[in-house]
């Protein structure tokens, strides 16, 4: 357990965490707030369960259109198509069907506003429904981006309409960033592990590198623009993944 972790941020004694293994048949669902977030926090994951032909489906929440919102190469709507089609690469890299794939196109930086929670519940619970995962990635309850924070609700409110509780795994993304790890209270309700990744790790590093206009200069005519630095894309391309279970 984290509980000596916890009161800073819960990554940060990620080298002493256990490792498990994880192997399914059953229906395998990833949840992403923004289109990359599925293959940073889970492409291992995804890869090792793929290669035992485990059905994997992934749901992205918001359409990731603020993270150049000033540039005139690339508007919107542009925008959007380029990430879509990104995270088709990433995710076929990592074996998973195209078909398998759902964008929700939630606003950028709005999915944790309670009118778009309250509207879209259905919908996604209609989603849980069709596909009936038995396991369900998610962002870490606690991350410090809003978005994550709002899809993990909109993912818990929404599991209300399955008829049976899937398990649920969290994995971090923004707490890798000192700059922006939030502090908690001492906890022994969360459990972390590690997942070998050593036989996947090239496939998913081919993955991340599919997001072009995450990390790089691709689009280059907004100053402000949003980019992924080197220091923070070491946390997702190493030989083993972080995650967190809640204890029941």
């Amino acid at each position: 357990m984290l509980k000596q972790a916890v009161g800073a941020s819960l990554v940060n004694n990620s080298m002493r965490l256990p490792f498990r293994s994880l192997t399914s048949q059953e229906p395998v669902l990833v949840v992403a707030p923004h289109p990359d977030d599925e293959t940073l926090g889970c492409g291992g994951a995804i890869a090792l369960l793929r290669l035992h032909n485990c059905p994997v489906s992934v749901l992205v929440i918001s359409d990731g259109t603020q993270s150049h919102p000033r540039s005139r190469k690339y508007p919107a709507p542009v925008l959007q198509q380029l990430r879509q089609q990104e995270t088709l690469d990433a995710l076929t890299t990592l074996g998973v069907d195209q078909s398998a794939v759902t964008f929700l196109r939630l606003p950028d930086g709005a999915v944790s506003t309670l009118a778009t929670l309250a509207q879209h519940q259905a919908e996604c619970g209609a989603y849980l429904k069709a596909i009936a995962p038995k396991t369900i990635f998610l962002p870490w309850r606690h991350d410090p981006h809003p978005d994550h924070r709002a899809t993990w609700q909109l993912v818990h409110s929404a599991i209300t309409y399955l008829r049976f509780t899937p398990r649920l795994i969290e994995y971090p993304i923004w707490d890798w960033d000192s700059e922006q790890s939030v502090s908690l209270p001492n906890s022994a309700q969360i459990t972390g592990w590690r997942l070998d990744i050593k036989a996947v790790v090239s496939l998913k590093q081919r993955a991340i590198a599919a997001y072009r206009s995450q990390i790089t200069d691709l689009i280059d005519d907004d100053p402000e623009g949003f980019r992924l630095t080197p220091e923070m894309l070491a946390n997702f391309t190493r030989p083993w993944e972080v995650y967190f279970e809640e204890i029941k």
